[in-house]
């Protein structure tokens, strides 16, 4: 599961090595938590624990981040993977 470095806060943001065929996204986890935001736009994929508030904060996180992880997924899936286009 390779993750996305240098992203400061309780929640780590990965990629599972089978994530490729789909749209461009990002999970995020804590303790036994764990969401799937798309990125193009940020929205709600998959959400198992967290509460609104978190969701807010950690979506705000990947809006903030969002360069560093779409340059995360290229690094891990290649550029034309997962795209929309």
């Amino acid at each position: 599961m390779p993750t996305v470095k240098n992203i400061p806060g309780p929640y780590r943001f990965f990629f599972y090595s089978f994530d490729c065929n789909e749209p461009m996204h990002v999970h995020a986890q804590r303790e036994g938590t764990v969401c799937k935001f798309w990125l193009e736009p940020v929205v709600l994929s998959k959400n198992h624990g967290f509460t609104s508030k978190e969701l807010n904060t950690i979506r705000e996180i990947i809006y903030n981040n969002r360069n560093k992880i779409v340059e995360a997924w290229h690094e891990h899936c290649g550029k034309t993977s997962g795209s929309k286009n």
